[in-house]
Order: C-alpha cells, then sequence, then structure tokens
C-alpha cells in the first residue's frame, strides 16, 4: 500500500481472496472517511481473484459513485489485470465500476505491505462473503444463477454463527469455515 498525493495505491500479490477481503476493506473505510476517493489496485502479480474479493471491489466501486455501475473517469482503477480476470469482470458485469488499464511498467515499488488486522470473526468474515455475492447480484441479476447457492450457503451459516454466538479455540482466536468458492 503506498499513498501519492490523495490517491491509495495497493499492490495485490498472489491469490486475491476472501481471507485479504476483510482487511481490505477496513483500509479503504479508513482512507475513504479520512476524504481520500482515488483508489489504484496494481494488479501485476495477482494471480487470481474470487468472487468475495471482487465483489468487495465492487461494493467499494458502487460506493464511491454513489450507486451508479457505469462511470466515467472511475475512482477505482485496475492497473494492469491478467486476461482471467479482465474476462471475469466483463462476464459478472461489474467492469464498468473501474478504470482498467494496462501499463508497460508497474507502479512505483514504494509500496508497505498492508498490515495483518486482528483476528477476524467467524461472523464479520460471514458477514463480508455474504455481502460481497448479494453485490454481485445486484449489479447484474444475472449472477444470482452463478451465486445463489453460495449466497445461500453464507446466509445459512451467518444466521448459525450469529444465533450460536462468539465461539473461540483454546488459543484464544476464532475459527470459520470457508465458504465455497464460484469462481
Amino acid at each position: 500500500m503506498a499513498v501519492f498525493d490523495r490517491t491509495v495505491c495497493v499492490k495485490v500479490n498472489g491469490r486475491a481472496d476472501f481471507t485479504s477481503s476483510l482487511d481490505l476493506k477496513k483500509l479503504v473505510w479508513e482512507f475513504l472517511e479520512r476524504g481520500f476517493k482515488h483508489f489504484v489496485f496494481e494488479l501485476c502479480d495477482c494471480l487470481s481473484m474470487d468472487s468475495t474479493f471482487l465483489g468487495l471491489l465492487s461494493g467499494i466501486g458502487l460506493r464511491i459513485s454513489g450507486g451508479r455501475s457505469e462511470q466515467l473517469g472511475a475512482p477505482l482503477e485496475l492497473l494492469n489485470p491478467n486476461p482471467r480476470i479482465a474476462e471475469t469482470l466483463e462476464n459478472l458485469g461489474v467492469a464498468g465500476l473501474f478504470a482498467i488499464r494496462t501499463s508497460a511498467e508497474p507502479m512505483s515499488n514504494q509500496f508497505e505491505p498492508l498490515a495483518k488486522g486482528a483476528n477476524h470473526t467467524p461472523v464479520e468474515l460471514a458477514r463480508t462473503c455474504l455481502e460481497a455475492h448479494e453485490t454481485l447480484i445486484s449489479i447484474k441479476p444475472e449472477n444470482a444463477r452463478i451465486f445463489k447457492d453460495v449466497a445461500q450457503f453464507l446466509a445459512d451459516d451467518l444466521k448459525r454463527l450469529e444465533s450460536a454466538g462468539p465461539k473461540q479455540k483454546e488459543d484464544g482466536s476464532s475459527s470459520a469455515p470457508k465458504p465455497p468458492s464460484n469462481t
């Protein structure tokens, strides 16, 4: 992560998945609260992006754009996505939320690693995963065909977790079941 002028730059390495989505969500919300409105995600080293991470990015894009799913001069830029990620963005109907650019040179090497947040509760994880999938469905209703089973699983899991209350392992940390993946 790096901040240049009023732009927040996040370099995504490896797999962008549900395990990193809560920390990213927290980071973006903190910068939004501080008045930052332009975010660049460098994806040159991002191998894949799961539906939770993509739904979270899309939700951020909707929030910044005031709910418009197509925008000019998008405040969220995706730089150097690989062809598979670019195709997924198009297929799920979310590409219009982002300015998608390719650059011969990756962004600056002056990125600081994103600090890992505290252990997140299973309820937080399930809620974020559910919201991400609901976002993808709301943007393009045809996505329900792809994500309805995942969304139902996550809704049921969230309900179960909320009714059970927090459960702790012996070492004091929480654990959550891994949601099924469709991407």
